[in-house]
């Protein structure tokens, strides 16, 4: 049995903060769908209702479901949910309104608040489906600023989601200095009572060759220097697959990259500006993070690599990380956050995202979060500017095809000793 208080807490918090993040749009920006990897604002504020509806309030006795048609809308990819429609075509729906979105989770959210009344403490299987819930909307809460970041920073007219004077990087020396890391076997997966998700269990060993990784984040400064050396046009430090990715795309550059008059400007959620070369670059692809660090001498981290070095350098998540809360919604320099290694961007690493020994799936409708899409992807680590504290941990495992960089993504190097 878990307390109630601080669980309800929790999802009113929770549930708040999603709102505050739609609040500077207009219903117009509710609705684009622009790719398929991002989803229209409303969808997300429907999506993760459906969430609480379906798995905590359908199972209640005498509770009724607010429309029997959402779980089609709003079911994202569990099968043994049901029918739904099509990814495409969620920014298709120019119905149900946003105000009927947003009736449906004020009606969810009531019926919450009657659920928790009647506990003192939540029954362990209930308490462990509205954690996750829980934790699911905070990872909604890092899609909406990326999905509403893709679908203004399409718009010619470059609008401002949030304008915001006081995030402001500030130069630093470029030299390069490394954190080693001792030759040995090294505990990896979660440990401990806290949450975390299937795909961080598994504790297991691995050995680990002496390795050092970068102690701060690459630069749009050093990137720069990669594209005026040509990187984009020599396929030597490219894979086979990245190199075929640059040619058919025509990449010549970071996501939001624009060269106007020999200079590069770059869309924030705070407007259109030039890019800054003293914070991490960000918007890069796996090929992209893969090319540069060949091209400098060096490779990616394994994600085991990452996350011993992480236990070893910043055991504890700093203060001052550039996460969610502080409200930048872009990178910052390395003074505000000494080795980087929560927030600013998710890492690339170069680990297959694959089970780890002993994993288990969870039983029901949740098996489906993590386990099924364990192929074609890789491991990404540390969070990012849009990351809400609670989601990360050293042992977190984002994961994404090695194409993808609508989310914030960097660089860190590392080699071996």
């Amino acid at each position: 049995m878990k307390k109630t208080s601080m669980l309800g807490k929790q999802y009113h918090k929770t549930r708040q903060t999603t709102l505050d993040l739609c609040a500077p749009l207009s219903p117009e920006d509710y609705v684009v769908q622009p790719i398929e990897d991002v989803s229209p604002p409303k969808w997300h504020l429907g999506h993760t209702t459906w969430f609480f509806e379906n798995f905590i309030l359908a199972n209640e006795p005498d509770y009724q479901l607010f429309n029997t048609d959402f779980n089609y809308f709003f079911n994202s990819y569990y099968e043994s949910q049901g029918e739904r429609i099509l990814r495409t075509n969620r920014g298709n729906m120019t119905r149900p309104t946003i105000d009927e979105i947003k009736a449906y989770r004020q009606h969810v959210d009531e019926h919450m608040e009657q659920f928790f009344a009647k506990y003192t403490e939540v029954p362990q299987d209930l308490f462990y489906v509205i954690d996750v819930g829980i934790q699911h909307e905070k990872q909604h809460q890092e899609l909406l600023v990326t999905d509403l970041k893709y679908i203004l920073g399409g718009n010619p007219l470059f609008p401002v989601y949030q304008p915001n004077g006081t995030h402001h990087s500030t130069p630093f020396a470029k030299t390069a200095h490394y954190l080693p890391v001792k030759e040995g076997l090294y505990s990896i997966g979660y440990q401990g009572e806290g949450f975390h998700y299937d795909n961080e269990t598994g504790k297991h060993q691995v050995f680990l060759h002496a390795y050092q990784v970068m102690d701060r984040l690459i630069t749009n400064e050093e990137y720069l220097e990669f594209i005026a050396a040509g990187g984009y046009e020599n396929f030597e430090p490219w894979l086979a697959d990245g190199w075929d990715w640059v040619n058919k795309n025509g990449v010549k550059a970071p996501y939001y990259w624009f060269e106007q008059n020999g200079e590069w400007f770059n869309y924030t959620l705070h407007g259109f500006s030039k890019v800054d070369p003293h914070a991490p670059v960000t918007h890069v692809s796996f090929y992209e993070a893969d090319a540069f660090a060949k091209w400098k001498g060096k490779r990616l981290p394994t994600e085991f690599e990452w996350e011993v070095a992480c236990n070893q350098y910043v055991p504890k998540i700093p203060e001052n990380a550039n996460l969610l809360e502080g409200g930048h919604f872009v990178p910052l320099s390395r003074n505000n956050n000494e080795y980087q290694m929560f927030g600013e961007v998710w890492e690339w690493t170069n680990s297959a995202y694959l089970p780890y020994p002993y994993y288990q799936k969870a039983e029901g409708g949740l098996g489906e979060y993590n386990g099924k899409f364990m192929v074609n992807q890789m491991v990404l680590k540390g969070g990012s500017c849009a990351t809400p504290k609670d989601q990360i941990r050293s042992t977190y495992r984002n994961f994404f095809q090695a194409d993808k960089r609508w989310q914030f993504t960097g660089i860190r190097l590392a080699e071996s000793l």
